[in-house]
């Protein structure tokens, strides 16, 4: 009782602290509370439901707030046990079964058990689901290959696929697999992306729009304890302020560092840390409407965009010029043969001309920061310039993050011609599957914004997801690339390398290959 009356008072302390300190609007001081971690975040997070959200942003508070089935490995993409201690596959690869740890309680106590994990599933995937209406569930295409979950015991749940799916295990360590408590779902409703309750490291304590989301440590976390007493995850959308505040010590970690502010963080009071990961940046093009209904002038807008250019002096050399739509970091997956599209005016003033194109108006959507966006703006105003230089007339609109993904993620018909995008993916399935498909259409639930559609693309994109063989899915991703590199649906412009800065207080970081933040056993 004495050891419960102590933590419960340390908790009462370190919150009063937290909303001391928003209550002071962050005003900079050399000092962070104590055992406390303060995270500075590119934007502001859209919701604290996993089974709703679609940004890096948002996912890298969630991996902290909530579990999944299994997990990443640290430091790699290879799947492990988390909420589930074990799994057997059979039937082809159409069934698995998962035997549940036993113990583990949500963060209001209910308990995590086989019938809570098919609440969570049925909820995204059943229509008729009585909470089905607490959605949208954008990315529920991750689970679109499972027909039927079925609760054998309390300790015991069994996914029934319509086909063999390789990506399966990784969707499940993904965000949108997280288990949210059914209990708290249903006494939120649609209001749970504000009111979360996972299993994870860290318990919600409060969100103020706009200034921070902070959690505190879950003492009853059954992969232990916290180092940190709390995170605080503050939204600070522009980046000059962001390096700003982490000079000035208000901060004591910040994600994505403007490529022309790591200079900065020389000094030993600072630490740098990059890794490597499966992202692409890329401009979608609108191939339903307007020029880039035309191959040859979305092949011209590739030849335009001086990309070199862009990777070396606007973001400082952290990124390498993208040759199509799958990042290298998949190496068993990349086409090695491909080579980017090179810089060259001229070749791509002739597509133009045989494409019977003169001074196409363009409207290009540009948003002002957000996940793996790295620097939308000067990134956006380089290409205007390119583009210009080749006979486009090209305006651009800027937009917030999330009214930017309410404007892009529908669909470009009738909106726009071209927009930024970027996406950190866990498998070389996620991101074509997703956004190169004709299925995926905005219309038919996917993000297919600029409409583009290849029926052998199609053909081959379904046929890798449903192969056990993995050199057999690396040769039809091979192929799908090379197609989609010379339809050309997108510019691609880099692939980046991730970065993250800390004081030298912060202790046992790293960065992972997910692009997740995990701070379980951060420490300062």
């Amino acid at each position: 009782m004495i050891g419960i009356l102590r933590a419960t008072c340390k908790i009462f302390a370190v919150s009063t602290l937290l909303i001391t300190f928003i209550a002071h609007s962050f005003a900079v001081s050399a000092n962070t509370p104590d055992n406390v971690l303060v995270v500075g975040q590119i934007a502001e997070p859209k919701s604290l439901d996993p089974a709703t959200v679609t940004a890096v942003n948002d996912f890298r508070i969630l991996m902290n707030m909530y579990d999944g089935l299994v997990r990443y490995k640290s430091g790699s993409l290879e799947v492990e046990p988390a909420l589930a201690k074990s799994w057997e596959i059979s039937n082809g690869g159409t069934t698995y079964t998962f035997t549940l740890k036993s113990g583990i309680k949500f963060h209001d106590g209910s308990n995590l058990d086989a019938d809570a994990v098919k609440f969570n599933f049925d909820r995204m995937l059943d229509e008729s689901h009585p909470y089905h209406d607490t959605g949208p569930f954008p990315l529920s295409f991750f689970f679109s290959a499972i027909e039927k979950v079925e609760v054998i015991s309390s300790d015991k749940i069994k996914f029934t696929l319509n086909a063999p799916y390789a990506p399966f295990l990784s969707n499940l360590a993904y965000p949108t697999g997280l288990i949210a408590s059914p209990e708290a779902i249903k006494k939120s409703g649609k209001d749970f992306g504000r009111n979360p309750v996972g299993t994870g490291a860290f318990k919600f304590n409060s969100w103020k729009a706009n200034e921070a989301v902070i959690v505190d440590k879950n003492l009853n976390y059954w992969d232990g304890v916290a180092k940190s007493d709390a995170i605080i995850f503050r939204p600070i959308t522009d980046g000059n302020t962001r390096v700003a505040e982490m000079l000035s010590g208000g901060l004591d970690m910040m994600v994505e560092v403007p490529p022309v502010s790591l200079s900065e963080f020389s000094g030993s009071e600072f630490s740098i840390v990059e890794q490597a990961g499966p992202h692409v940046w890329f401009l979608i093009l609108n191939a339903k409407e307007g020029p880039f209904a035309n191959k040859l002038v979305r092949q011209a807008a590739n030849y335009a965009i001086n990309k070199t250019a862009i990777v070396e002096d606007v973001l400082e050399g952290t990124a390498a010029v993208a040759a199509g739509p799958t990042p290298p970091a998949f190496a068993w997956a990349y086409n090695n043969s491909l080579s980017p599209y090179p810089y060259d005016p001229a070749k791509a003033k002739s597509l133009l001309k045989e494409a019977g194109v003169t001074n196409a108006k363009l409207t290009f959507y540009v948003t002002q920061g957000g996940s793996g966006m790295l620097d939308p703006v000067a990134m956006g105003t380089a290409i205007q310039a390119d583009l210009s230089a080749v006979g486009f007339d090209v305006e651009i609109k800027t937009f917030e993050w999330n009214t930017f993904l309410g404007e892009v993620n529908p669909g470009l018909e009738g909106k726009a011609d071209m927009a930024e995008m970027a996406w950190m993916t866990n498998d070389p399935d996620t991101l074509p599957y997703l956004a190169l498909r004709t299925g995926a259409w905005p219309d038919k639930g996917g993000f297919n914004s600029g409409y583009y559609s290849n029926p052998e693309v199609d053909k081959l994109l379904e046929a890798a997801r449903s192969s056990t063989d993995q050199a057999e899915r690396a040769s039809l991703y091979q192929k799908m690339q090379t197609i989609v590199q010379d339809d050309a649906p997108w510019v691609f412009v880099a692939n980046w390398k991730q970065n993250a800065v800390t004081t030298d207080k912060v202790k046992n970081f790293s960065l992972q290959p997910s692009f997740f933040l995990i701070l379980k056993d951060v420490s300062k």
